[in-house]
């Protein structure tokens, strides 16, 4: 009875100093991990730049600047204020879907918070290859106050999902019965339409197939990752089969809220098609700075859509480089001269993307500083 005494606060001392221990290796993982993730912003950033030179090298190495310049500086401010509204409205459009969703599962967001994701989702999708960045960093953020990762990730999943079903839907509509429209772009736009209109609906039956069929396609999916492991052709690193498996316990849970919540569903995905339509009328908005009025406003829309269809899947920072390239294929004949399609495509794509990028990224620094990591409840 003694000796058992005697080794309590041994027992005791040795239990604090392997929870120190443990506190200390998880604070040096999570420097490790936070340390890697810089690493890969940067080099997002970098990469970012290096193809933007490029992109205008590219477009305008034998060009006379003069003329676009000029064109430029005749652009009447409000038109400008205009688009930037519009470009601010889609994103912000986002913001309502996310706080939508978030109040049918019972959690309070302030609107101000749910537009700080948002513009942290936009900035990272804008720096990362097809967009793969702009959720987990929205999680990060949405865990800080207090919104619980699985929550988190069905939310965002289910914008995801509305994002590329309207896309697609705009896309099948312009496919199917706006061929008049379609065949005056050129060969290469409409080789590009196609492929990206192919590759959205790919994805569009992949993921409604996870999430309506969750039970059949997490058996499908499991069954054929342990057949590639026999194969040697892929193995379980890093874990694979967990997050696999955990992945497909999201698209349960989405599923179960699909089936519940079909009226919120349906009204995010009109305010998902308010949002696009948003977003496609800046060029139109761009092509009456220039004092041009012969198109309209849905002719304009389409094309822009047409755009955004073809490079939404590219392995490429917010499309860039082909974004540029197609504009100009696309626009040329509807701008008239070079000067004002170059003009157009810089006005357009400087309003709805690059602008987007350098405020979303002055808004996510913000947000970096001022939210930060909720207080641990269970103490110990």
């Amino acid at each position: 009875m003694e000796q058992t005494q005697q080794c309590l606060p041994l027992c005791k001392r040795i239990f604090r100093k392997s929870k120190c221990l443990t506190a200390i290796a998880f604070k040096k993982e999570k420097g490790r991990l936070c340390m890697s993730s810089k690493k890969k912003n940067i080099l997002n950033i970098g990469f970012l730049v290096l193809l933007l030179v490029l992109t205008f090298w590219l477009v305008f190495r034998d060009q006379d600047l003069g003329p676009i310049v000029e064109i430029l500086g005749k652009v009447p401010i409000h038109f400008i204020f205009i688009g930037l509204v519009l470009v601010v409205c889609y994103v912000c459009g986002e913001s309502v879907i996310i706080k939508y969703l978030l109040h049918a599962v019972k959690i309070k967001a302030p609107l101000i918070n749910c537009i700080r994701y948002s513009f942290v989702g936009f900035f990272f999708s804008c720096i990362t290859p097809s967009a793969t960045g702009g959720q987990p960093a929205q999680i990060f953020y949405m865990q800080r106050q207090k919104i619980a990762i699985p929550t988190a990730s069905i939310i965002l999943m289910l914008v995801t999902i509305e994002y590329k079903f309207v896309l697609v839907f705009i896309g099948l509509a312009l496919a199917l019965f706006g061929q008049p429209l379609v065949q005056t772009l050129p060969p290469e736009a409409q080789f590009y339409l196609y492929l990206g209109l192919g590759l959205n609906v790919f994805c569009v039956v992949f993921m409604s197939f996870l999430v309506f069929l969750p039970n059949t396609a997490s058996y499908l999916i499991t069954k054929g990752f342990l057949l590639l492991q026999r194969l040697h052709i892929m193995r379980d690193k890093n874990n694979r089969m967990q997050r696999l498996q955990n992945s497909m316990e999201t698209y349960r849970k989405a599923s179960v809220f699909l089936k519940a919540n079909k009226l919120v569903i349906f009204n995010t995905t009109i305010i998902t098609f308010v949002q696009r339509i948003l977003l496609f009328s800046v060029t139109y908005v761009v092509y009456r700075s220039f004092g041009l009025n012969e198109q309209s406003l849905l002719t304009m829309i389409l094309l822009q859509a047409a755009i955004s269809v073809s490079v939404d899947m590219l392995p490429l920072p917010g499309g860039m480089g082909i974004s540029e390239r197609l504009f100009l294929q696309i626009f040329a004949p509807l701008f008239g001269s070079t000067a004002l399609t170059l003009s157009g495509m810089l006005l357009s794509r400087g309003i709805s993307y690059y602008m987007l990028v350098i405020l979303s990224g002055i808004i996510t620094i913000i947000t970096h500083i001022t939210v930060k990591p909720a207080p641990n409840d269970n103490k110990s």
